[in-house]
């Protein structure tokens, strides 16, 4: 089991298809369907309410939209003594569905979800993670209700991530994709894309299944959410967005990929939906910041290329590879304006996160070996910058810092998968430790 806890991080680390010969089919083509009508796009459709995500809370809820919701570390309710027979009376209501109506359905998963948050319950499971999968996936399909394909969709999640199996992907990839495709409720699609992005990352998918589910997810995003049957629908475009970036953080060489997405984030950017926008800006400051790598050993010092000075000694000097953007100049000002955005249409918590979130996203595009929340104020005691100043609190007398954007987008990912057990995870489960180093 351990190794095949290492191999969902290790096995496939991912290059571009610039390493790879040119693949002659993809998971998806991009060509066949292209939306062309901007003007209606941009009128992204809202967000559910808070009150309308709270009905929801119990345990299908994918939503941190800022940084801070990601830190936070409250912790989830633990089970009562006991919960190992409760949880084994849990698993055998989801495998007996014939016997349980839709409202029950609903509650055992419900309930299974939240000791799967709580719980790291990789032994409980056992040898059930193919059935288990087989009938959740029933329980999306029969399209019963909203909610209890959510909360299925949820645990398919939170089981793969609990006990990694390298026929994952395989077993649920094409499901998934119908579920995006054909259910009728956006907030059931954009569930569905969560769970393929977790299911991808740590559910046995190759290097070339990575970057196929990477396409697919781009061509939601650069359809306003056609392509997946819910045209201008935010909460879908934000779901593809948010997904891509995480699979992307897998992706050692993105130069090939840059490009075309980089077109289609900035397009994104003038969405009318705050977590469209903040999506899209934060996988742009992920590829610049992947077109900086360390530099090796034998190579010359270029200072043009080198990453901007001032930064603290200890830290390796990264070098610039190619130019994720074509238009350096258009982006910098979209990205100031947004910083600095003052329309009366949002509300005040919009606004700020707007704002928090596009100074980090245009200082590292400014300085893209600079990640989140980085401090370009110098410490006058030690004469380096404060840099980066964003951690997450490991109870008492951890800190882990989050100095990197590839690892927000990770830390996003798992606190949408874990919520308020992500703690206990990142303590107990091996797979959620070695996602963020």
């Amino acid at each position: 089991m351990h190794d095949l806890r290492r191999q969902a991080l290790e096995s496939k680390k991912t290059v571009s298809r610039k390493a790879q010969s040119k693949q002659t089919s993809r998971d998806s083509s991009r060509g066949a369907s292209r939306t062309t009508s901007r003007n209606q796009s941009r009128n992204a459709s809202r967000n559910p309410s808070d009150d309308e995500e709270g009905a929801l809370s119990d345990g299908t809820s994918w939503s941190f939209n800022s940084i801070d919701d990601a830190l936070a570390t409250e912790e989830i309710d633990s089970p009562t003594e006991g919960w190992r027979a409760d949880l084994g009376d849990i698993i055998e209501q989801i495998l007996d569905r014939k016997r349980s109506s839709g409202t029950g359905r609903e509650e055992t998963l419900a309930t299974f979800n939240r000791m799967a948050m709580a719980k790291y319950i990789n032994e409980e499971i056992g040898d059930q993670t193919e059935d288990l999968y087989g009938a959740l996936l029933k329980s999306v399909k029969m399209k019963s209700s909203e909610k209890e394909a959510s909360l299925a969709l949820k645990a398919l999640a939170l089981i793969t991530i609990t006990d990694p199996s390298d026929m994952a992907y395989d077993a649920t990839r094409q499901s998934l994709k119908e579920v995006i495709s054909d259910f009728p409720s956006a907030t059931v699609k954009s569930s569905a894309i969560h769970t393929l992005g977790a299911i991808a990352f740590y559910g046995g998918a190759s290097p070339e299944e990575i970057l196929g589910a990477m396409d697919f997810l781009l061509e939601i995003i650069e359809s306003d959410g056609s392509s997946a049957g819910a045209l201008d629908s935010g909460v879908v475009v934000t779901a593809a967005l948010e997904e891509w970036g995480f699979l992307a953080t897998q992706v050692e060489d993105l130069e090939q990929e840059s490009s075309e997405a980089m077109e289609v984030f900035i397009d994104q950017l003038e969405s009318s939906e705050p977590s469209v926008t903040i999506a899209a800006g934060e996988n742009i400051a992920l590829l610049f910041e992947k077109s900086f790598t360390e530099r090796e050993e034998d190579e010359n010092s270029d200072e043009d290329d080198e990453a901007e000075d001032g930064d603290p000694r200890d830290t390796p000097k990264m070098i610039k590879r190619y130019d994720p953007c074509r238009n350096i100049n258009h982006l910098k000002h979209q990205l100031s304006t947004l910083a600095s955005i003052s329309s009366r249409r949002l509300s005040k918590k919009d606004k700020k996160s707007l704002h928090t979130n596009f100074a980090d996203i245009l200082n590292s595009v400014q300085n893209p070996t600079r990640g989140p929340r980085y401090q370009n104020a110098l410490n006058q005691e030690t004469g380096k910058r404060y840099g980066s100043r964003l951690v997450v609190r490991i109870h008492q007398t951890g800190v882990m810092k989050i100095d990197a954007w590839w690892k927000l987008l990770r830390l996003r990912a798992l606190r949408r998968i874990l919520g308020g057990g992500f703690m206990t995870h990142y303590e107990k489960n091996e797979v959620v430790f070695e996602s963020l180093p």
